[in-house]
C-alpha cells in the first residue's frame, strides 16, 4: 500500500495529541459547575482530574505494546472509539460514580490512544531533521492542548453548561477514527508471540493502585488503611512485575530499555515534569477563579496569551534540538519553567490581578513551550522502531504518574490553610496557599535538571539514529 502523505498523516497525529492533552484542562474551570451539578465536594472534586491520570498512567504500558504487537492504526482507531464513549458517558453523568467511572474510562482510552500516536510519529519521520520537525508539530498541538484546554472549557461551560466539555470530544474522535483509515497505513500482520499477561496485570494494577494512594494519601490520611493498603499492594505488584519482566521473553516493558541513553534520562524528566510544570495551570486556574473572582468564561480567556506562548516556544524548540541538542535545550526550558513558576508564585496574591501574573505566564510558557517536545523527541530517539510504541507507554507513564502524584501532594499544601474560614479571610488563605504551592512547583522543577545533565551533549537527531551500543540499529 503506498504511504499516505506526510502532511495530512502528520495533522491527523497532532490532532489526536490535542485532544487526549485537551482533556487533563478542559475541565478546570468547569469543575466549580461539575462539583454543584453531580454533587461533589471538597478534596472529592479532585477525582474528576484525578480519575483520568491514575488510569490513563495505569494503562499505558499495555496501550504501548499492544501497538506494537497488534497494529498502531488497529490501537489509535481503538483508543479513539474508547474515548468518545466514555466522553459521551461523562456529558450525560448525574452522580459522582458515573462522571468519575467516565474519566476513568476516558483515561483508559487515551492510555490506548497516546503511545499508538507517538509510535506513528517515530515510525513514520526518519531520526534527524525531519522527525524533530514532525515530534516539535506533534508536541505543539499536545502543549498547547493543555493550555487550550482551560480556554474551550471556558468558552463551552458559559455557553452549554458543563456537559458540553465532555461532548464536544464525541464528533471530534468520530471524524479523526474515520479519518485514520484514509491517512494512516494500514497495519501488518499482528506480531507472533506470547503476550506478556502476568507482566500486563501487575504492572498495571501496581501502577494504578501506587497513583491512588498517593492522590487519596491527602484526604484520608498517609496511615489511613485504604491508602497503606493500595501503596503496599502497589509495591508488591510492581515488584512481581520487575520480575517477571526480567524473565519474560516478550516483556510488556524490557528492562533494558531503562539503561538506554536518552530514554532513561528522559524518562525522569518527564517524571519531574508532569510532578511540577504540568500541574501549575490547574492552581493557575483556582487562582483566577476562586481568588480573583473570574468566570468561567473569562478565566479560559486568561490562558489564551499562555498558549500563543507555548506555540512560539515548540516552534523555537525545534530548531534548538537540532543545534544545541535535547540537553541544552531541556536545561533552558527547566530553567525558563521554573523561574516561570516563581514569578507566577510572586503574583498570585489577593489583592492581584492578571497583570501581576502576566510576566511569569510569559516565562512559564515559554519553559513548558521549550520542555515538551524535546522530552518526548528524547525517549524516542534511537529507540528501534519495533519498540517505540513501548517506549511511547513508558513515557507518558512517567508524565501520568508524576501527575497524578505531584497534583495530589501539591493540592494538600494548597489545602492546608484555610479550613473554617469563610469571606475575605478564606479568599486571602486561599491565595496564600496557592503561592506556596506554585513556589514549591517551581522548586521541584530544578530537580529534572539532574536528570536533563546525563542526556547526550550534542544530540545526533541532525545526522542519524543515535544507538546505544549493545542495541541493534533500526532498519528503515
Amino acid at each position: 500500500m503506498t504511504a499516505p502523505r506526510t502532511g495530512p498523516r502528520l495533522a491527523l497525529l497532532a490532532f489526536s495529541s490535542l485532544i487526549t492533552s485537551l482533556d487533563f484542562t478542559i475541565v478546570y474551570v468547569a469543575l466549580p459547575d461539575i462539583a454543584r451539578s453531580v454533587g461533589l465536594s471538597g478534596h472529592a472534586t479532585q477525582w474528576v482530574i484525578s480519575a483520568y491520570a491514575i488510569f490513563f498512567g495505569g494503562f499505558l504500558l499495555l496501550g504501548g505494546r499492544s501497538a506494537d504487537l497488534l497494529g498502531r492504526r488497529r490501537m489509535f482507531v481503538l483508543g479513539m472509539l474508547l474515548f468518545g464513549g466514555a466522553s459521551l458517558l461523562g456529558g450525560l453523568a448525574t452522580s459522582p460514580e458515573t462522571l468519575v467511572a467516565a474519566r476513568a474510562l476516558q483515561g483508559i482510552g487515551g492510555a490506548v490512544l497516546f503511545p499508538a500516536t507517538l509510535s506513528l510519529v517515530n515510525t513514520s519521520f526518519p531520526e534527524g531533521r525531519e522527525r524533530v520537525r514532525a515530534v516539535a508539530v506533534w508536541a505543539m498541538a499536545g502543549a498547547s492542548g493543555l493550555s487550550l484546554g482551560a480556554l474551550l472549557g471556558g468558552v463551552l461551560t458559559s455557553a452549554f453548561g458543563w456537559p458540553a466539555v465532555f461532548l464536544v470530544n464525541v464528533p471530534l474522535v468520530l471524524v479523526g477514527a474515520a479519518a485514520a483509515f484514509g491517512l494512516l497505513a494500514a497495519d501488518g500482520p499482528r506480531e507472533r508471540g506470547r503476550f506478556d499477561l502476568p507482566g500486563a496485570l501487575t504492572g498495571t494494577l501496581g501502577v494504578t493502585l501506587l497513583v491512588f494512594a498517593v492522590a487519596q494519601g491527602p484526604e484520608s490520611g498517609w496511615t489511613s488503611p485504604p491508602v497503606l493498603a493500595a501503596g503496599l499492594l502497589a509495591v508488591a505488584l510492581l515488584g512481581v512485575f520487575l520480575a517477571v519482566e526480567a524473565r519474560s521473553a516478550s516483556p510488556l516493558m524490557p528492562l533494558r530499555l531503562l539503561r538506554h541513553r536518552t530514554l532513561g534520562p528522559a524518562l525522569a524528566v518527564i517524571f519531574v515534569f508532569g510532578a511540577s510544570m504540568q500541574n501549575i495551570v490547574y492552581f493557575l486556574t483556582l487562582y483566577f477563579q476562586n481568588v480573583l473572582g473570574y468566570s468561567a468564561l473569562v478565566s479560559g480567556l486568561g490562558f489564551l496569551g499562555l498558549s500563543l506562548v507555548i506555540g512560539v516556544a515548540n516552534a523555537v524548540a525545534e530548531r534548538l534540538i537540532v543545534r544545541f541538542g535535547p540537553r541544552a535545550t531541556l536545561v533552558a526550558g527547566l530553567l525558563l519553567g521554573a523561574v516561570g513558576g516563581a514569578l507566577l508564585a510572586f503574583g498570585m496574591v489577593a489583592d492581584g490581578s492578571y497583570l501581576t501574573v502576566l510576566a511569569g505566564i510569559a516565562v512559564y510558557g515559554a519553559g513548558m513551550g521549550t520542555v515538551y517536545p524535546t522530552m518526548f523527541g528524547a525517549a524516542g530517539t534511537g529507540v528501534d522502531g519495533r519498540e517505540q510504541g513501548t517506549a511511547g507507554g513508558m513515557a507518558n507513564t512517567a508524565l501520568q504518574v508524576g501527575t497524578g502524584a505531584g497534583l495530589a501532594v501539591l493540592v494538600g499544601i494548597s489545602t492546608s490553610g484555610p479550613d473554617g474560614l469563610t469571606g475575605e479571610a478564606l479568599r486571602v488563605a486561599t491565595a496564600d496557599g496557592l503561592r506556596t504551592t506554585v513556589y514549591v512547583a517551581a522548586a521541584v522543577t530544578l530537580l529534572g535538571l539532574l536528570a536533563a545533565w546525563v542526556l547526550p551533549g550534542r544530540s545526533d537527531a541532525a545526522d542519524g539514529p543515535d544507538v546505544p551500543a549493545g542495541e541493534p540499529v533500526p532498519v528503515a
